[in-house]
């Protein structure tokens, strides 16, 4: 059974790569590789490059932090919005106005059988709420940038005093500040133009 065909890398993503701390590891890597005789070996690591990329920006070494829709984009305050379009969305993933109120894509209030308003849910900042569910105390300390779709990306580590990353790997300093952590990233997408 063959796979699904993968796609030539972007040019912004050929560039965040060559401009990384990751990407420098990732070609001293390879040419270790190479110069060991590793042909078969360093074939897989080329397999797996298409598998590694998280969202623009960021490579899949420290997870996303839980949120609703999936990819972990969020307000610049922090708070959940789907990834697709930027909209955002409560903590059940749903649709919300500027009120916090549950909508449909048309911006129509949901309502329940008997035609109620449907109760709105709390929406609770990305990393707050990963803290809260994996018992730590939360701290958005740095952040680090990269162009993505002609914008600006902001990638922001969500700190704690912890031991492991939310996929069970060891905790790395990251950009966290006074002996924190990183546990898990997120993303805020900016309008400015790169």
């Amino acid at each position: 059974m063959r796979g699904s065909p993968v796609s030539e890398p972007k040019l912004g993503d050929l560039l965040v790569a060559a401009s990384s701390r990751r990407g420098f590891l990732a070609r001293v890597g390879r040419l270790l590789v190479s110069v060991s005789g590793g042909g078969l070996v360093a074939a897989s690591l080329r397999a797996q490059k298409a598998d590694a990329f998280h969202f623009c920006g960021h490579l899949y070494t420290t997870g996303s932090c839980p949120h609703p829709t999936g990819l972990p984009r969020v307000d610049a305050r922090g708070f959940p919005l789907r990834a697709t379009d930027g909209s955002p969305v409560d903590d059940l993933g749903r649709l919300v106005d500027s009120l916090g109120r549950p909508v449909s894509e048309s911006g129509a209030i949901l309502r329940a059988p008997d035609g109620e308003p449907l109760p709105s849910a709390p929406r609770t900042r990305i990393c707050d709420a990963a803290a809260e569910r994996f018992n730590f105390k939360p701290h958005v300390d740095g952040a680090w940038y990269r162009c993505c779709d002609g914008h600006i990306r902001k990638l922001i580590d969500c700190c704690g005093f912890v031991n492991t990353r939310i996929n069970g790997d060891s905790a790395l300093t990251g950009y966290c500040y006074a002996g924190r952590r990183v546990f898990c990233v997120q993303y805020y997408d900016s309008k400015i133009p790169c």
